[in-house]
């Protein structure tokens, strides 16, 4: 960053210290020089920078993959500023069409009530309420007359609009796109105008409708804000988003046995992105951990055993992490597994980008004699990779070397990859 005259060297040492932290694990930032800017005059001033996060509330569980944003928003708390968390009670009832090949069912009032108030029950797991105020958009929206939609659509061409990558797909392919689902990005946008945000924070995915609110910003006559883009973590098969409908998520309610279980089957290569993008590993720690990987100084396994600890002391507290990590180590490690497992060979021919469904994984290891055997036993709950029971037939799973297969009680099997 160039030197600003009208900064001590404390305080511009003070700048570059939380850009550092700002910058971690983030894809994009538009524009850079804006964010050091604003970061500057927050230092200068003693002025919180307000930092807005939008949640549409049409799902109630908050995963891992939901984290990341929010540990962002920890971490911006922690350097001094402030949180605007939108819960988007209005805009939920239209549904944010991001990624969406057809029109989203709108939410009745009822369910974006319920949901909503779930989410505010877990995400202060991660922020701190004294430093969020929590804003529903239907103070805003609710009130606008029939002119003043009118207004704000006539800020935005429709040309604009099909830039986006979904719409676009939808409008070439003759799939039907409501009028209605074009005020999305623009009622979103929007919070950003009434709220005057400093910064916005997003996925990947939410970059339109995070330069929305910035553009509308401009419009009004606000300082614009910037835009921070995320990174959108990939679930426990190594491939896809994490997603509940795809069954590779690890939930924050869930039981600490579940987590740690489930954390245990994070791929290797991904390790160090978990530990960076969804817990409160230090930059410092995080290095060293990086380090002794490479050095073999530390062994992926233990290192996958304190990220599953870490996650549980995150959401459960640290007896409970304690706990489930005692129960992993009895159970899985010491108990249940027989001594002599049989290591069965699994060609690396029989993966597709790395990775294969369970069933299939099942028959190519002998443990199952057909697809549809393999298929009632997942169903039954009697399948189990790595200790963690598998409850879907089509689940990707990301073999590694060593992993323990096991159906029922008496059938095993470990995997060597060839």
């Amino acid at each position: 960053m160039s030197e600003r005259t009208d900064l001590t060297p404390a305080q511009r040492a003070e700048v570059e210290r939380q850009l550092a932290v700002i910058r971690r694990g983030v894809v994009e930032i538009v524009p850079e020089e804006e964010l050091e800017a604003k970061v500057a005059e927050s230092v200068r001033t003693g002025r919180p920078l307000k930092v807005k996060l939008g949640l549409d509330p049409s799902a109630p569980d908050i995963h891992i993959g939901h984290t990341v944003v929010l540990h962002k928003l920890r971490q911006f708390q922690e350097l001094g500023h402030h949180v605007q968390l939108i819960i988007g009670d209005f805009t939920g009832r239209i549904g944010d069409p991001t990624g969406k090949s057809e029109t989203r069912k709108q939410l009745s009032e009822e369910d974006v009530k319920r949901n909503a108030e779930t989410y505010r029950k877990q995400i202060f797991k991660i922020l701190d309420p004294d430093r969020t105020s929590i804003h529903y958009n239907s103070e805003w929206l609710a009130p606008m007359t029939f002119a003043d939609v009118v207004g704000l659509a006539a800020k935005m061409t429709v040309a604009r609009m099909l830039e986006r990558d979904d719409f676009t797909k939808r409008y070439q392919s003759g799939q039907p796109i409501s009028i209605h689902e074009f005020f999305y990005p623009l009622m979103q946008g929007y919070d950003s105008v009434a709220l005057e945000s400093d910064i916005e924070l997003g996925g990947t995915d939410q970059k339109f409708n995070l330069l929305m609110g910035r553009m509308l910003q401009k419009e009004y006559g606000k300082a614009q804000q910037v835009a921070i883009m995320l990174p959108l973590l990939e679930g426990l098969d190594g491939v896809n988003k994490m997603s509940k409908s795809l069954g590779n998520y690890i939930g924050i309610d869930e039981d600490p046995n579940e987590i740690y279980g489930k954390a245990m089957s994070v791929p290797d290569e991904l390790m160090l992105k978990y530990f960076e993008l969804a817990t409160d590993m230090t930059l410092e720690e995080l290095e060293a951990l990086r380090r002794g990987l490479e050095d073999g100084s530390v062994h992926p396994r233990d290192a996958k055993m304190r990220l599953a600890r870490t996650l549980v002391r995150l959401y459960h507290g640290e007896e409970a992490a304690e706990a489930a990590e005692r129960h992993f180590v009895t159970v899985f490690q010491q108990r249940e597994l027989p001594e002599d497992i049989p290591e069965v060979e699994l060609s690396a021919g029989e993966l597709e980008d790395g990775v294969i469904r369970i069933v299939k994984l099942l028959t190519a290891l002998g443990l199952q004699q057909s697809g549809s055997e393999a298929r009632r036993s997942v169903q039954q709950g009697a399948v189990r990779v790595n200790g963690r029971r598998i409850e879907d037939p089509n689940e990707l799973i990301r073999p590694q070397d060593g992993d323990i297969v096991q159906v029922g009680k008496r059938k095993f099997a470990k995997i060597r990859l060839v």
